[in-house]
C-alpha cells in the first residue's frame, strides 16, 4: 500500500506541468460553463485551502527565491476567484441559491443579517485594497528599483570572490543567476499586486450585481415579495463576497509578508521570537507598565494584570536563559584554557620543524606587498601559480604548490628561491621600479641603479616608473619586479626540475596514464621496471631539459626495451631517440635547420675509448689538458658564431659522456646525437671541436 501511494505521488509530481495546464484551462471553462452547487462548494473550499497553504508557506520561507513562483501563482488564484464569482453569480441569479458554503458564510459570519455582513465585507475590502495591497505594491516597487540599482555592485562582488578563489565557477554562476531571479521576482511582484487591486474592485462590483440583479429577477419576474428577495439575496451576496474575499485577504497578506522579509535569513516565527521577545529588560518594563495601568481607576484590571503577569514570567525566563548562556560560555572558555594548558604540558609535535617545502620563495619585508592578494597588492601569487601551470604544459612536470614567506633576515628588497630547503637562487628587486635591459647589448642611457638580471645574468638598470615612456621609445626590454622574480623562479625550476620529480610525483603521472592507457602501464610496472627505474629515466630527461609530457611514448619505449635492458642510462637514450622531434623543437630555426657544432672524428674516437662507467653514469676519463682544450674550443666557437641556438651534435656512443664532460661549464648547451634528429631537418655547421694532439 505504501509503495502504491509513493508511486501515485511520484506520478503526480512528474506530470505536474500537464496538470497545471489542465487546471488553468479548467478555470477558464468555469467562467463559461455552469457548475452544480456541490462542485461549487468543493471549489470554494479548495480556494480557502490554497490561501491557507500560501500564507503558511510565506511564514516559513527564509528566501524569496524559495517561493519565486508566487507572482504567477497570484495571477492564477485571482483568475480562480473570478471564475468562482462568475459561477456563484450564475447560480444566485438563476436558482436563488449557491451551495452550502456561501449560505453558511452568509448566515454564520454575517449572523443572518445582511447589513452586518455588508459592513464586514466592506471592512475586509477596504483593508485589503487600501492597506495591504497598496503597501505590498509599494514595497515591491521600491525593492525592484533598489535591486536593479544594486545589481552591478553585487555582480562585481561575485567576480571579486571568484578571482580571490573564495568560490568556484559553478558557485559564481549560481549567485549571478540568483541575483537575476531576485530582480525578476520583485519586478513581477510589482505588477502582480495590480491583480489583487483589480480583484478587490471586481468583488465589490459582483456583490452589487448579485444583490440588485437577484432582487430584480426574483421580485419582478418570479413574483417573490421584495422584502423576502432583499433578505434572501442580501445573505447570499454577502456570503458570496465573504467566501471569496477572505481567501483574497489571506493571499494579499501573504504577498505583503513575502516582500517585506527580503533580508530575512530565518522563518517568520523564529525571527519573531528572537527579535520581539528576546530582551528581558523590555519584557520587565512592559510588565510594570501594564501593572500600573491595571490599578488606574476606571480601567479593567483583570486583562492588564493577566498580561502583566505573562510579560513578567517571560522576563524571568529570559533572564534565567541569559544567565545559563553566560555560564556555558564561561565553561567553554575554561575548557579551552585547560586544553591549551594541557597542550603546553604535552610533548610538542616536532614534525612541522622537519618538513621541507619542495619549492619556496623567501622575500624581504620590502617585497611583501608583491605577495598581498588584496586590492592594490601585487600579483606574485597568481604569477607563481601560472609558472606551475606553464611547467605542467611545457615540461609535463607536476610542480607542487610553491610557498611564499617573508624573511626578516633578508634585505628589504632581496629574495631567495629554495628547492628542498636549499638556496638555489638569490636576487634583488626594487619595489615600484622597473628593470630595463638593452637587447643591443650597448650601454643603457637612462639614469638608474645598475643591476644584473638574476635569471640570465644580463646587465640591466633599475629605473623609476616615470622613465617608462622614454625606455619604450629607446626600445629597451622593460620588466616589472614581479616578472623578474617569476622569470628567475621559472628558470630555476627548469634547470632543477629533476630534483622535484620524486617517486610520489612519478606515481601520480603513472596513475593519470593508467586511466587511459592501462595496458602499457600494467605491462611495464612492476614486471619489467620498478617505479624507481622509471623515475631515473624521467630525471635523466629533465636534467637536460627534455619535456616528459609525451608519457605514452616514453612508457611504450621502456616497455619495448625494458625486457632486455636494465641500464637506465641506456634506456634514456632509447627514449630520446623516440621523442627526437620533441627534443629538437626548441632549437629548430625558421628555415627548418639546426645550427650545429660537430666533434672531430679523432676526438670522438678518443673519448669513446676512454669512457668509464660508474654508479653515476658514463664519464670520459681523459687527461685534464685535453678537457681544457675542448672547453676552450667550444667557448671560442660560441663567441665567434652568430648562431642563436647552437647545439653540439655527436655520435650516439659518446653523447652522454660528452654532455657530462661540458655540463659544468656550459650547462645550457644542448648535446644531441645523430639518432635524435629527424631526417627532414637540415644542418648548418658553425664550428668543429678538435684538439691538436689527439
Amino acid at each position: 500500500m505504501s509503495e502504491r501511494r509513493t508511486g501515485l505521488i511520484g506520478g503526480l509530481t512528474r506530470n505536474m506541468d500537464s496538470l497545471a495546464a489542465v487546471g488553468v484551462i479548467a478555470i477558464v471553462a468555469m467562467i463559461i460553463l455552469p457548475i452544480s452547487p456541490g462542485f461549487l462548494d468543493l471549489f470554494l473550499t479548495f480556494n480557502i485551502t490554497l490561501a491557507i497553504i500560501i500564507i503558511l508557506l510565506t511564514m516559513f520561507t527564509t528566501d524569496i527565491l524559495e517561493f519565486s513562483v508566487f507572482p504567477t501563482l497570484l495571477l492564477v488564484t485571482t483568475l480562480f476567484r473570478i471564475a468562482l464569482n462568475v459561477s456563484s453569480t450564475r447560480l444566485i441569479l438563476t436558482q436563488g441559491k449557491a451551495g452550502e458554503v456561501i449560505s453558511a458564510f452568509g448566515s454564520f459570519v454575517a449572523a443572518d443579517n445582511y447589513v452586518v455582513g455588508a459592513v464586514i465585507f466592506i471592512i475586509i475590502v477596504v483593508v485589503q485594497f487600501i492597506v495591504i495591497t497598496n503597501g505590498a505594491g509599494r514595497v515591491s516597487e521600491v525593492a525592484a528599483r533598489f535591486t536593479l540599482d544594486a545589481m552591478p555592485g553585487k555582480q562585481m562582488s561575485v567576480d571579486a570572490d571568484l578571482n580571490a578563489g573564495t568560490i568556484n565557477d559553478e558557485e559564481a554562476r549560481i549567485r549571478r543567476q540568483n541575483l537575476q531571479l531576485e530582480a525578476d521576482f520583485y519586478g513581477a511582484m510589482d505588477g502582480a499586486s495590480k491583480f489583487v487591486k483589480g480583484d478587490a474592485i471586481a468583488g465589490i462590483v459582483i456583490v452589487i450585481i448579485n444583490f440588485i440583479g437577484g432582487i430584480a429577477i426574483f421580485a419582478w419576474q418570479k413574483g417573490v415579495p421584495v422584502i423576502d428577495a432583499v433578505q434572501q439575496f442580501g445573505i447570499l451576496t454577502i456570503g458570496d463576497g465573504l467566501v471569496s474575499q477572505i481567501p483574497a485577504l489571506l493571499i494579499s497578506t501573504a504577498s505583503g509578508i513575502l516582500v517585506t522579509r527580503s533580508a530575512s535569513t530565518n522563518n517568520f516565527g523564529n525571527e519573531l521570537a528572537s527579535q520581539l521577545f528576546s530582551t528581558p529588560k523590555v519584557m520587565g518594563i512592559t510588565s510594570a507598565v501594564l501593572f500600573i495601568l491595571g490599578i488606574v481607576p476606571g480601567l479593567p484590571a483583570i486583562p492588564f494584570f493577566i498580561l502583566s503577569g505573562l510579560c513578567g514570567l517571560l522576563a524571568y525566563f529570559l533572564t534565567e536563559e541569559s544567565k545559563q548562556k553566560e555560564a556555558n560560555e564561561k565553561r567553554k572558555e575554561k575548557s579551552k584554557a585547560d586544553k591549551a594548558a594541557l597542550m603546553e604540558k604535552e610533548p610538542e609535535d616536532m614534525g612541522r620543524y622537519i618538513h621541507i617545502e619542495p619549492v619556496e620563495i623567501e622575500i624581504g619585508y620590502g617585497l611583501i606587498s608583491l605577495a598581498e592578494s588584496n586590492e592594490g597588492g601585487g600579483d606574485l601569487l597568481g604569477r607563481v601559480t601560472a609558472v606551475r601551470k606553464q611547467n605542467a604544459s611545457e615540461m609535463g612536470l607536476l610542480i607542487p604548490p610553491i610557498r611564499i614567506r617573508d624573511n626578516l633576515q633578508l634585505k628589504a628588497d632581496e629574495y631567495i628561491i629554495k628547492i628542498r630547503g636549499n638556496e638555489i637562487g638569490r636576487g634583488e628587486v626594487l619595489y615600484n621600479h622597473l628593470l630595463i635591459m638593452n637587447p643591443g647589448n650597448s650601454e643603457i642611457e637612462i639614469e638608474g641603479k645598475p643591476a644584473i638580471e638574476p635569471a640570465f645574468g644580463l646587465p640591466a638598470v633599475w629605473i623609476d616608473k616615470k622613465f617608462k615612456d622614454k625606455a619604450e621609445m629607446l626600445e629597451y626590454t622593460i620588466v616589472d619586479p614581479t616578472t623578474v622574480i617569476v622569470t628567475h623562479l621559472s628558470e630555476i625550476i627548469k634547470s632543477n626540475s629533476y630534483e622535484l620529480l620524486g617517486r610520489q610525483e612519478v606515481k601520480k603521472l603513472i596513475d593519470m596514464m593508467k586511466e587511459s592507457y592501462s595496458a602499457v602501464v600494467e605491462e611495464l610496472i612492476p614486471d619489467l621496471l620498478s617505479l624507481g627505474d622509471v623515475q631515473k629515466v624521467l630525471q635523466n630527461l629533465l636534467k637536460e631539459r627534455v619535456p616528459i609530457k609525451d608519457m605514452l611514448t616514453i612508457l611504450e619505449t621502456l616497455a619495448d626495451y625494458g625486457k632486455s635492458i636494465k641500464d637506465t642510462e641506456m634506456l634514456t637514450e632509447y627514449v630520446r631517440n623516440r621523442i627526437g622531434r620533441t627534443i629538437v623543437a626548441d632549437y629548430i630555426l625558421k628555415e627548418n635547420r639546426l645550427d650545429i657544432i660537430t666533434i672531430h672524428p679523432n676526438l670522438e674516437q678518443y673519448i669513446h675509448e676512454n669512457i668509464q662507467k660508474s654508479f653515476q653514469g658514463s664519464f670520459p676519463a681523459i687527461e685534464p689538458s685535453v678537457t681544457t682544450k675542448i672547453l676552450e674550443k667550444i667557448d671560442a666557437i660560441l663567441q665567434t658564431s652568430q648562431a642563436s641556438k647552437p647545439i653540439i651534435l655527436t655520435s650516439p656512443r659518446i653523447r652522454v659522456a660528452f654532455k657530462r664532460l661540458i655540463e659544468m661549464t656550459f650547462p645550457q648547451l644542448a648535446v644531441l646525437s645523430l639518432n635524435e634528429i629527424p631526417n627532414s631537418i637540415e644542418f648548418e655547421g658553425v664550428g668543429m671541436v678538435s684538439v691538436n694532439d689527439n
